[in-house]
């Protein structure tokens, strides 16, 4: 899970949230170098589903909210491997200042990106009242779908923010699954909490490896 792909100002308030664009590149080269092959969320739900078949190391490379640098940065970089990213897009950034526009989003589609949603507006959905919780949710699906003419199969929690109530509302939404914070390997048992692997800009190139190697000894 990365979110912005480019080195943060010196006024950065979560400098965490980017990875620069010189480790990404080294990131996804090691990944390549030991196998690995990039694939979309919809490729691997196929599979669980019985229908299709995965590469032997398959890995799915998710950004969220849909800052610019994702198409300049880290989009060549995917291009170099022949491997799709996956697109966690807040509508809101759509068009802000730091986004994408939809030109640019329509652009990674026709690569093989994959689009989900990431709501409207970012909000804290575990403190919503039901209406705006299905707004967000369902009307994020709506938005994209009706503007990028995709499917939109998966969501993202914002922030990592989600219950029991979330869930059901995503569910309701017809969504197939959905993407937490919770810390680890994704796996079909519970398709709306899959774990991820959050990339930090202090992890450089050793400590990205390093999670990986970790988390596939257990």
């Amino acid at each position: 899970m990365y979110h912005v792909v480019s080195d943060p100002p010196a006024s950065e308030p979560f400098p965490e949230l980017y990875v620069s664009p010189r480790d990404f590149a080294s990131q996804m080269r090691w990944l390549d170098r030991r196998g690995d092959t990039a694939v979309t969320l919809r490729e691997v739900w196929d599979p669980w589903q019985h229908r299709g078949r995965l590469p032997e190391r398959p890995i799915v490379v998710t950004f969220d909210d849909g800052y610019r640098s994702i198409a300049t940065n880290a989009a060549p970089e995917l291009r170099a491997h022949r491997w799709p990213g996956v697109l966690d897009l807040d509508a809101s950034n759509i068009d802000a200042a730091e986004g994408f526009g939809e030109d640019r989003i329509a652009q990674l589609l026709r690569a093989g990106w994959e689009l989900n949603s990431h709501t409207l507006t970012h909000p804290d959905l575990t403190t919503l009242d039901i209406d705006s919780l299905r707004r967000e949710a369902s009307g994020s699906r709506k938005l994209l779908r009706r503007t990028f003419h995709v499917p939109v199969d998966f969501f993202c929690y914002p922030s990592g923010r989600f219950d029991d109530r979330v869930v059901a509302a995503v569910k309701k939404s017809g969504y197939l699954g959905a993407t937490t914070t919770l810390y680890g390997l994704a796996t079909p048992d519970d398709p709306y909490r899959l774990a991820h692997v959050r990339v930090n800009r202090s992890d450089g190139v050793d400590g990205f490896e390093a999670k990986l190697v970790e988390l596939e000894k257990r």
